[in-house]
């Protein structure tokens, strides 16, 4: 069974007979699963008495956590994962090192990145479950802080770097004076930036703040880093899509007490004068189960309402 003899591959065939598993019928034979749920959360109860149930008639072993609980230690073969695009992104940058499929199960405003509701889930619960689950993989960025007085053979080629899905942000922050920041490409520099910051995305970001700050959307098949000023002093500062394989350096030259770099929403550091973000395509990609039934630009279009024209009164 799947967490006991190591995770059961694609293609591998299961037995499909049921048993009793902690008072729970499962399958012996089925995937061991991972439920990821803040059952304290408003919405959650609700939400899991449609998705349990769906797990517990596919599954051969279950696991539940919250979302802050750490990842146990035995193998799991998907992670079912309940709560917004925040806690997805969370989850997403945890389960990556591990190569685990991540289903996402929207209980949030949103949901770009959780593609299931409760009843989506429940319906595609057997294929999700399954041994050829409908996988997206999804580029990743690494972004390490050095300092000046940092001596590069301590650092190491491997050393300090922290894993995003959507972006890296540096912002001004208080007094919100306009600060300044040197942007290397590949070790040949580039251009210098006034304003209020940048937003360097991958692909799956390009539909967050991003999007908002007036950058291109990419779709998260591609792999590229996607580089947009914020409220930049310029009027010949344009964003840009870089090659996935370059190599970003963004030097801290004039900043306020407040100026942070920002990882995905939810990881933040203090930057001070001198010190240099770099960026890189991460080693581990994101393990996305998609849901069938969505789509892409579809989806940009339900949710983000791209391109909504104006509403015309009927004459």
């Amino acid at each position: 069974m799947p967490g006991r003899d190591g995770p059961a591959r694609a293609g591998e065939p299961r037995d499909g007979v049921h048993a009793t598993h902690q008072g729970h019928r499962v399958v012996s034979g089925g995937p061991h699963v991972l439920l990821v749920a803040d059952r304290t959360r408003s919405g959650i109860p609700e939400v899991l008495s449609t998705v349990e149930p769906a797990i517990e008639r596919h599954a051969g072993e279950i696991t539940r956590i919250g979302p802050h609980e750490p990842l146990p230690d035995t193998p799991f073969d998907v992670a079912v994962v309940l709560g917004g695009d925040g806690t997805i992104l969370g989850q997403a940058r945890r389960l990556a090192v591990r190569g685990t499929p991540l289903a996402g199960v929207n209980v949030g405003r949103l949901g770009f990145l959780a593609e299931f509701d409760a009843g989506g889930f429940a319906g595609a619960a057997e294929l999700v479950l399954g041994t050829t689950p409908p996988i997206v993989e999804r580029m990743t960025l690494e972004i390490r802080v050095e300092s000046p007085e940092d001596d590069p053979g301590d650092l190491g080629d491997d050393e300090g770097w922290t894993l995003a899905l959507n972006d890296c942000v540096v912002t001004a922050g208080a007094p919100f004076r306009m600060i300044e920041l040197g942007i290397d490409f590949n070790g040949h520099g580039g251009p210098h930036l006034s304003g209020d910051g940048l937003i360097v995305s991958t692909p799956t970001g390009s539909t967050a703040y991003n999007v908002s700050a007036g950058g291109p959307i990419v779709h998260p098949t591609c792999d590229a880093l996607v580089v947009t000023p914020l409220a930049v002093h310029s009027l010949a500062f344009r964003p840009v899509v870089a090659g996935a394989d370059e190599t970003i350096a963004v030097t801290a030259v004039r900043v306020n007490e407040g100026t942070t770099l920002v990882i995905d929403g939810q990881l933040t550091r203090h930057l001070r004068v001198g010190e240099r973000v770099r960026l890189r395509r991460g080693a581990p990609r994101v393990r996305l189960i998609h849901d069938p039934r969505a789509e892409f630009w579809s989806t940009v279009v339900k949710k983000m309402r791209w391109a909504t024209g104006p509403t015309y009164r009927d004459r």
